[in-house]
């Protein structure tokens, strides 16, 4: 099964081409920079909740349209975190 970074990545790919925005439309209207918002249609990145809300906002949807072909197995290994968890 696909990384779920993976999943978000192509998730918004899909709806911004649905959409017929390019990256840089859409990174400005979600007041990003178009190299990250490449890099998460990549999956490279984990989108902090703020990112998905942006996103959701500027492709004009719920947030929980971003997330709702995501496919999470039960064996999975969680994705790796940049700094501790307290």
């Amino acid at each position: 099964m696909d990384d779920v970074r993976e999943q978000f990545g192509r998730s918004v790919k899909r709806l911004r081409k649905e959409r017929a925005l390019t990256q840089e439309e859409l990174a400005s209207r979600a007041g990003t920079s178009v190299p990250y918002l490449s890099e998460l249609e990549s999956g490279k990145w984990n989108p902090s909740l703020a990112v998905i809300v942006d996103l959701a906002l500027a492709l004009e949807i719920q947030p929980s349209e971003l997330l709702a072909d995501l496919k999470v197995s039960r064996d999975a290994e969680p994705p790796k975190r940049r700094r501790p968890v307290e």
